[in-house]
């Protein structure tokens, strides 16, 4: 195991000899420097674990020294060992960013009591993480097997998630492999659960099937608007339960989050079919059918979310909620700072509806742009990036704004990704569609034991272009390669995020409600 390496600064250092003897006997690489500018030096040209400052030295002082250490190595472990215990030289020192504080005379435990608590700490928690999930492992295993609900399923996704995030917390990648491993074979359990359950969902009441898309604003919008609170409905593009962990502590600090769940999305798992869904509050093919104008195939021209405010406004008055809102579309910076901006106004409306698509275009672009996939490389630097986006996003500036508004906000999306590393085979025409996770049209040739397929899309409610149409669907982290060029494309599309298919990651979706802290 790698020593501890502790640097001791202090213009007395020869009196403390015996100090530093004590902690190379206890195992810990012990350096000395007697002054700020030394200190300065070594810490310049060494890596060092924690630090040792004697407040008062002659030439440049301890709080002086402090501070130049921070800005070579701010994330260095500092304690400060004063004999001064006036009030305006701890807070002075604290506001540096100190790690912790000794009075003199100290004893040899005391300091070796201080090394454990901030440099062992760090060990001993990672240590017990990992033995948590070690614990938890057959768990986790052994309610894989005996899954038989949408509920079941909700649990194992929230455990894998939650060690996940606690693995990546704590650096221990052996383990971590092993959670990938497992949500591997979660995944492959899965996606026969939604082979088997989904197409029978259509059958049953409301009660007795998940929460699926055309359903949110009906059960959950609709109920709080009923009891006249006033709803801010924020939908993040493809953002999934991980990346919404990762952001919960910020949203925390402005407002109380009064419950966390999960929703099904729909098949397929994007934007054209899932978000069309919830705002309209139907299934696809209901959604051609009622509201032919408003929907488009797969093979016709143009963007095919354009119509998302009137399918909204639309369902609200069929549940007898004929309301004025609010329906706003964040595409870029400026659009964002431009709603902020409008705020004012907004607030007057008893629902406003607001959608930021950044995720969804990082998730894209990672699979065009070669700086975006080396900034999004994995699962937790996808998180990072959404993370730093949202710490300055002008989304983070509205929640600022509501915070101080008698408002709801109810955070969610229309459907998730999965990084996909598995390409098969499918054959199809000129008018299959071209989405990696899912294929619709009338002659595509594919291996039916490695795809979901449906061969009568209105089953499942589904439209279909042309009477012999069907749809089938990738699982696990599959994706559908043509045969033209296949080695090509595999590899070109070969560790991406990609959204359509059957998934914990794309079809598990965060819905979050938040309420003002007054």
């Amino acid at each position: 195991m790698k020593k501890i390496r502790l640097l001791w600064v202090d213009d007395e250092i020869d009196l403390l000899r015996a100090h530093v003897l004590f902690l190379k006997e206890k195992g810990y690489e012990v350096v000395t420097a007697t002054n700020g500018n030394e200190a300065i030096q070594l810490v310049k040209s060494s890596v060092f674990d924690l630090v040792f400052l004697d407040e008062h030295m002659p030439g440049i002082s301890g709080l002086e020294t402090l501070e130049i250490i921070k800005d070579i190595s701010p994330g260095l472990a500092v304690v400060m060992i004063t004999k001064n215990e006036a009030e305006e030289i701890m807070d002075e020192a604290i506001g540096s960013r100190i790690t912790d504080y000794l009075i003199k005379p100290v004893h040899p435990k005391q300091i070796l009591l201080t090394i454990k608590k901030h440099m062992d700490q760090k060990r001993l928690v990672s240590e017990k993480t990992t033995s948590g999930y070690q614990l938890q492992f057959g768990k986790i295993s052994r309610l894989i097997n005996v899954a038989a609900g949408f509920d079941d399923w909700k649990e194992i996704y929230r455990q894998l998630v939650y060690w996940e995030l606690e693995l990546e917390k704590h650096g221990d990648t052996g383990m971590s492999e092993v959670l990938r491993t497992q949500k591997y074979e979660a995944n492959r359990s899965f996606g026969k659960y939604i082979t088997t359950s989904y197409p029978h969902w259509f059958e049953k009441a409301p009660r007795e099937k998940p929460l699926l898309s055309p359903g949110v604003f009906k059960q959950v919008v609709v109920p709080r608007l009923q009891n006249h609170e006033k709803i801010l409905f924020i939908l993040i593009d493809n953002l999934r339960l991980d990346q919404w962990k990762a952001m919960a502590p910020i949203f925390a600090e402005h407002m109380n989050i009064a419950s966390e769940d999960l929703y099904c999305s729909i098949l397929p798992t994007c934007t054209h079919y899932a978000r069309n869904a919830l705002f309209s509050g139907l299934m696809p093919l209901e959604i051609m059918k009622h509201h032919p104008e408003l929907w488009k195939f797969e093979d016709e021209p143009g963007s095919k979310n354009i119509h998302e405010g009137e399918l909204l406004k639309r369902q609200l008055t069929r549940l007898g909620m004929s309301i004025p809102f609010r329906y706003e579309k964040v595409g870029n910076l400026a659009e964002g700072h431009k709603l902020v901006e409008q705020w004012q106004d907004m607030k007057a409306f008893p629902l406003n509806v607001v959608v930021y698509n950044f995720v969804d275009m990082v998730s894209h672009a990672r699979t065009e742009v070669e700086m975006i996939k080396e900034l999004a490389s994995d699962e937790p630097a996808f998180r990072s990036l959404s993370l730093s986006w949202f710490r300055h996003s002008s989304l983070l500036d509205l929640i600022r704004e509501i915070s101080a508004e008698n408002f709801t906000l109810i955070l969610t999306t229309d459907h998730g990704s999965i990084r996909v590393n598995n390409p098969i085979k499918v054959v199809g025409d000129r008018e299959s569609s071209t989405n990696l996770r899912y294929k619709t049209g009338k002659n595509l040739n594919y291996n039916p034991r490695e795809v979901f397929e449906v061969t009568d899309p209105e089953k499942v409610h589904l439209p279909k272009t042309q009477l012999t149409s069907r749809f089938i669907f990738a699982r696990n982290d599959d994706f559908m390669v043509f045969p033209k060029n296949f080695n090509y494309y595999a590899g070109f599309f070969r560790n991406t995020f990609q959204h359509g298919g059957i998934s914990l990651e794309e079809m598990m979706v965060p819905l979050i409600v938040l309420t003002p802290r007054s």
